[in-house]
């Protein structure tokens, strides 16, 4: 439900900003620069004579839309990723194993010893006497 909402937040982030765009470059520098793209006179016909104090209140408008919706966009995406996802819901739901069973772990579980089959006894190895020394001659 909240990545549904952050996208449709976003896409009208982007109308938002594109909107800042248009309206930016609609303002008639003083100099006429690039406001004359669009028709020089078409603003003033279509806000009046009061074209620019429309067009920066409308920038200041949008500006100010662009930055509170890009703000809620960075604490939404930080909640979603702090949030726990299905998996470590499904982990935490799951109970946690006795502090006993821990310390106890289970073997796998050997067969009691039976009667062997009769193998001759393998005797000691008896150690032998060590060679003396060699002694250098004098």
């Amino acid at each position: 439900m909240l990545s549904i909402f952050i996208n449709i937040l976003l896409a009208f982030n982007v109308i938002v900003c594109l909107l800042l765009i248009l309206l930016t470059l609609m303002q008639r520098p003083k100099n006429e620069g690039l406001g004359a793209a669009f028709g020089g006179g078409m603003t003033d016909n279509l806000f009046g004579a009061q074209t620019s104090n429309v067009l920066a209140k409308a920038t200041r408008v949008l500006g100010t839309t662009f930055f509170a919706i890009t703000l809620l966009l960075s604490v939404l995406y930080t909640r979603l990723a702090t949030s726990p996802s299905s998996v470590q819901a499904q982990l935490a739901s799951k109970p946690a194993p006795s502090p006993a069973a821990k310390a106890t772990p289970s073997a796998p579980a050997t067969p009691a010893p039976t009667a062997t089959p009769s193998t001759p006894a393998i005797p000691a190895p008896t150690a032998t006497p060590a060679a003396p020394a060699a002694t250098p001659a004098q």
